[in-house]
């Protein structure tokens, strides 16, 4: 940041990193198109004559008595199938980190900096509203309102911003990895009940052990997966949410390729868990967290000051504080914009990162556990902050659609037939040349 050339935020990334996110990317959006299918379906199940059904469902208990985990469906989805979540996010964070945006502290500060600004106001915000509406013990809900559904948000770009340019989907993303890595802190630290140090300990000493096989090129799934199982099983009886487990064994995955390797660990690791993540974890997290019945609740619920909260921390906190931290730090650190980019897209991505659905759900059961008439007010301060968000940033992507599809085009122009984009190659366009 010393340098006397300013630093060029969100411009086109290279050609292997932008492959590796478009795939990525692409897998995210088939899973929001599932995610809010289910969504839709719990909702209706939850609001039709056979909503006892539904909630019979959630609340059945299966699993081994002897191991403390036999649990409702509901919980195995909110501690085991997120916990699948979590992992792919540590894989994407450990990448990031160590070869991608995050690597590079000129380019990662305005993202990062983004990012917990977009995670401290909505909860700032929330936290001042429920005090200001006379409801203080709502408190406690702060961080439902800090995250990002990155799936959610990829399938409100599939309809309305197809065209966003790469680099801002690549901001979208970092800004949700860093939400999740924000938000299993908080679970961590603030959300977590009844520890216990011997399990615990037990638990660090399994990813320990996953870390070292890890550094001994060891590639097994048959060793792998039984570990991961002791390792998540360790820290559900240790009282620390059992999804801090997932996000830990992201984190300790060797991501840079040995020679002679075609992938890392984390790549094939993400290659083969995404899909199981993005198509089949979330989605059914969120057919047993977003049943809220409607019948019977009158006005009350939708204008309790913990719904309200919400709205106000992701509809007006998250836009505030992604757009505030991003175009504060580019202006004391002289960074600029790419040229093809103006702040209103950055602003609109802010819009977009307001669509906090899945990770919120999942901090509403946890703030709320006691609270079930809390927790149906906090469901429904997520279900319509999530969807106003995504109304607003559909507008503020609408206004720029001409923008981007010409963009896009310039960017996918390939007029000597290579297969390479034409500013990736080596010619007139091509950024070595510049």
């Amino acid at each position: 940041m010393t340098s006397s050339e300013p630093t060029v935020v969100f411009e086109r990334l290279p050609l292997s990193e932008r492959s590796r996110l478009l795939e990525a990317l692409r897998q995210e959006t088939v899973g929001g198109a599932l995610l809010l299918g289910a969504a839709v379906l719990a909702l209706l199940w939850a609001n039709s004559p056979w909503r006892e059904a539904y909630h019979r469902l959630a609340a059945t208990e299966v699993g081994p008595e002897a191991l403390h985990l036999h649990l409702s469906l509901q919980t195995w989805a909110a501690d085991g199938l997120l916990a699948v979540f979590f992992f792919v996010a540590g894989l994407e964070l450990k990448h990031e980190l160590v070869l991608g945006t995050l690597s590079r502290p000129a380019k990662a500060v305005v993202p990062v900096v983004a990012a917990l600004c977009g995670m401290v106001v909505p909860a700032l915000l929330y936290v001042g509203t429920v005090h200001a509406l006379g409801d203080a013990d709502a408190a406690v809900g702060w961080g439902i309102p800090m995250a990002t559904d990155i799936a959610f948000a990829l399938a409100v770009l599939a309809v309305m911003g197809a065209k966003l340019p790469v680099a801002l989907r690549a901001f979208l993303l970092t800004l949700a990895v860093v939400d999740d890595l924000g938000a299993i802190l908080v679970i961590a630290v603030f959300y977590s009940h009844g520890f216990a140090l011997a399990p615990f300990l037990l638990a660090i000493a399994g990813l320990a052990l996953y870390w070292y096989l890890q550094q001994r090129r060891v590639d097994s799934w048959v060793v792998y997966v039984p570990l991961a199982l002791v390792v998540w099983t360790l820290m559900h009886a240790s009282g620390v949410h059992a999804t801090v487990a997932g996000v830990a064994l992201g984190l300790l995955t060797r991501v840079r390729p040995d020679p002679g390797e075609a992938e890392s660990p984390a790549d094939r690791y993400e290659h083969t868990v995404r899909p199981l993540s993005a198509g089949v974890c979330v989605p059914l997290f969120a057919f047993f967290s977003a049943g809220v019945t409607f019948v019977g609740l009158g006005g009350n619920a939708v204008t309790d000051p913990v719904a309200i909260g919400i709205v106000v921390g992701l509809v007006v906190g998250k836009p505030l504080g992604v757009f505030g931290g991003a175009w504060t730090v580019a202006r004391f650190t002289r960074a600029s914009l790419s040229s093809s980019l103006r702040w209103a897209d950055v602003l609109a991505v802010g819009v977009l990162a307001g669509i906090g659905f899945t990770v919120s759900l999942l901090l509403d059961e946890l703030a709320f556990e006691a609270d079930p008439a809390r927790q149906t007010a906090a469901k429904i301060g997520v279900l319509l902050a999530s969807v106003i968000a995504a109304l607003l940033a559909s507008i503020a992507l609408g206004a720029r659609r001409r923008a981007y599809a010409a963009l896009a085009e310039a960017e996918g122009r390939d007029i000597d037939g290579d297969a390479v984009p034409d500013v990736d190659g080596s010619g007139a366009n091509s950024p070595d040349s510049r």
